[in-house]
């Protein structure tokens, strides 16, 4: 049992969560909470580390020791607690390897729904976008290298296991993506200001990607000129935009309901 905060394994874990290079560097992130460890890939697990007064609890424990040993560990109360980002833990602890699509993985199928992420910042929006594009039955979702990371442990909560089952991978920028996606016959589509159709006005039963931007200042002048339609979301009122993980979601939501 570990009883000491100074291990090694601890101290680890604390990196793991506060720094995305640590994550990057040992192709490793952690994930909190019963649902998480439930939920996880059992070949994505590198450990699970379960506080001591858990232990009683026989249900969990019987998946945990399904694991081989050397793949789970037993942690005083008081130690558990520094190694959590949340600051009421639920008592489990997973660090799961971080998974390797491609770019067939998410365009896979005849006509693929993807989301394509600019500079999203926000990790509660881009949990939320995985989370909603699950249940909208989107393919995958692709982020340019300036958005949020995915393996932020508050990103992670966001996702609320959706993570473990949505394809993502982060690309260059979204022109040259866009050149990638007009080769596989996908059609983009841009919530602008300046979209002459509504967002429901529009045919998404083929392969389409959706061009979310920065919660901020919205897509790049270079991402609207490249998508095939600029389309709007109607708004009542003197609201000016949505937030990003809401317009994500009208969207996709409006592409099931056309596919259903």
């Amino acid at each position: 049992m570990i009883t000491s905060a100074n291990n090694t394994q601890v101290k680890n874990i604390i990196q793991l969560n506060q720094k995305a290079k640590a994550r990057r560097e040992q192709g490793l992130f952690v994930a909190e909470g019963r649902k998480m460890f439930g939920e996880a890939p059992k070949d994505w697990i590198s450990r699970v580390y379960v506080t001591e007064s858990l232990t009683a609890d026989e249900s969990l424990m019987k998946q945990v020791m399904e694991l081989p040993e050397e793949k789970r560990e037993i942690v005083a109360d008081n130690v558990f607690r520094q190694m959590c980002d949340t600051r009421t833990p639920q008592g489990i602890l997973t660090v799961l390897k971080k998974p390797v699509w491609t770019v067939e993985d998410i365009l896979k199928g005849d006509a693929p729904l993807v989301m394509v992420l600019e500079d999203l910042q926000d990790p509660g929006n881009a949990g939320t976008i995985f989370r909603t594009g699950e249940g909208a039955g989107v393919s995958g979702v692709f982020l340019t290298k300036t958005c949020v990371d995915i393996t932020n442990p508050k990103v992670i909560r966001s996702t609320m296991g959706s993570v473990y089952r949505m394809p993502f991978l982060y690309v260059e920028d979204v022109v040259s993506l866009k050149a990638e996606l007009e080769q596989k016959g996908i059609r983009t589509f841009a919530a602008h200001l300046k979209g002459k159709n509504s967002y429901d006005q529009e045919d998404y039963q083929g392969g389409t990607a959706f061009l979310i931007g920065n919660e901020g200042n919205g897509l790049t002048e270079e991402a609207a000129e490249a998508a095939d339609c600029l389309i709007r979301i109607p708004m009542c009122g003197k609201v000016e935009s949505l937030n990003a993980a809401m317009a994500a979601g009208i969207l996709m939501y409006e592409a099931a309901r056309q596919r259903r």
